[in-house]
Order: C-alpha cells, then sequence, then structure tokens
C-alpha cells in the first residue's frame, strides 16, 4: 500500500512496488549497500532505508481491517485502516495511526472522539467504500452499511466483529503520520466471522 499500514492517502491503496524495488529481490537504490546470503534469502545491508523498499517489507505484513470513524461539531468521517492496535487494557487504551497528508483526518482530533470497527471477510465492499479509492463522498461512505452511536459520540458499526468506542485523549504526529491515542469507553462483541485482513496489496480471509 502507498503508506505501509493505512489510507486516504491513509487508505488501502492496490499498489505496485517502487521503482527501486524489486519483489522478492535486494536492489540498489543509491545507497551504499553488501548483498548477502542468509539461509537462501538476500539480505541487503545498506546506510539508509529507501522508502519504497520499506513499502515493499511492510506488505509482506498482514494485518486486521478496521474502520475509524469519527462524528462531531466538526463533521463526520471515516477511513479504512490497518495500522491500529492495543495499548493497554488498563485502562483499555487503543492507537490508530492516519496519515496527516489528508486534510479531513483533522476531524478526528476537533471532535475528541473516534470507533476502532474491526472488519470481517463479507465486509471487503464496506473496506473498499471507506479506502477513498471508489470516490464516494463520506455521505455515501457511511450509506453502505448500517450503524449507530454508543458512548462517546463516533459512528460504530452494527456488524462488525468487533467495535471500540473511543474518547480521544491524545494525538501525537510522528514523521507522516498522526497517532491517535483513545480510552475505550465503550466495547461491542460481534460474531466469530472470519476476519478480513490486508496482505500483500490485497484483501484476503483466514480460511
Amino acid at each position: 500500500m502507498e503508506n505501509p499500514r493505512d489510507v486516504d492517502p491513509s487508505e488501502v491503496k492496490p499498489g505496485v512496488p517502487g521503482r527501486n524495488s524489486v519483489m522478492g529481490a535486494c536492489v540498489d537504490s543509491g545507497s551504499a549497500y553488501i548483498p548477502r546470503s542468509r539461509g537462501g534469502v538476500n539480505v541487503l545491508k545498506q546506510n539508509q532505508v529507501e522508502a519504497g523498499d520499506y513499502r515493499e517489507a511492510m506488505s509482506r505484513f498482514a494485518g486486521a481491517v478496521h474502520v475509524v470513524a469519527t462524528m462531531g461539531e466538526a463533521g463526520k468521517r471515516g477511513t479504512t485502516v490497518i495500522a491500529a492496535c492495543s495499548v493497554s487494557d488498563s485502562p483499555p487504551t487503543i492507537l490508530v495511526c492516519l496519515n496527516r497528508a489528508s486534510a479531513g483526518n483533522d476531524l478526528f482530533v476537533a471532535n475528541g472522539n473516534f470507533s476502532l470497527n474491526t472488519l470481517a471477510f463479507d465486509q471487503i465492499d464496506v473496506a473498499h467504500a471507506f479506502s477513498g479509492l471508489t470516490g464516494l463522498s463520506q455521505d455515501e461512505r457511511f450509506a453502505t452499511a448500517a450503524w449507530d452511536v454508543m458512548q462517546s459520540g463516533a459512528p460504530t458499526l452494527r456488524n462488525a466483529l468487533a467495535v471500540f468506542d473511543c474518547r480521544l485523549i491524545e494525538a501525537k504526529d510522528v514523521a507522516t503520520h498522526r497517532v491517535l491515542f483513545g480510552e475505550v469507553v465503550g466495547l461491542r462483541i460481534g460474531d466469530t466471522a472470519n476476519p478480513l485482513i490486508y496482505h500483500a496489496r490485497g484483501y484476503h480471509g483466514l480460511d
């Protein structure tokens, strides 16, 4: 994906290898390097990791697909993300990474809330709708599924595998991204269905 773990531009993109990267191979991207063999796999030792090579390596990293959503006085927004994880269970806290290049992502901080909605494999259309690739408006994106509101005021996906309803407690800018930390103030646990996974620039199920 264009950014290793998120979309719009923090939104999922069916990317292609960068000009200086080749699937399964180490390439000279302009910095000093020494190709070595370790267990039959080429290892690239270089002074600086190039962005294209980093994205190629991250494309091997499988992750669950979520829609992160917010709503409030600043407006309503949702986007497909992969870069999300647990921080702590006491108090329950999660983090989500969003690309700062997308001005619309400022709404998450302005509203002070967000929900993380984990998708099942049969919700791939929802992932596409919120990825930004379809050209749908925010209202059109939300119209593709059923939503309600729990505690924080953020929209929550009714039939998600899991919903983490969060109050924003901190936002930290790191390089190209903004990391949102949310205290989980509401939970909904859905069915144990086949989860939607993003790997090698495509959607997959576990079965």
